[in-house]
């Protein structure tokens, strides 16, 4: 199991769902097997493989995704 990631949340808008890691941002030489993330019902998540922090803009949206 890797480290938390300690870089500041990724910040995310309701209309870049569903949010995937490795985000097109990340370096290729980073890359980890592709793993979609449910972020509308808390808000935010973590990537289990990397550890990057997802942060949806606004909070949690209302009934999920």
């Amino acid at each position: 199991m890797s480290e938390a990631n300690t870089t500041a949340p990724v910040v995310v808008q309701p209309e870049d769902l569903p949010v995937f890691c490795p985000n097109p941002a990340m370096p290729l030489w980073s890359s980890h097997p592709r793993v979609f993330l449910d972020i509308a019902n808390e808000g935010e998540v973590m990537c289990p493989y990397c550890g990057t922090l997802y942060r949806l803009e606004g909070g949690p949206l209302p009934g999920g995704h």
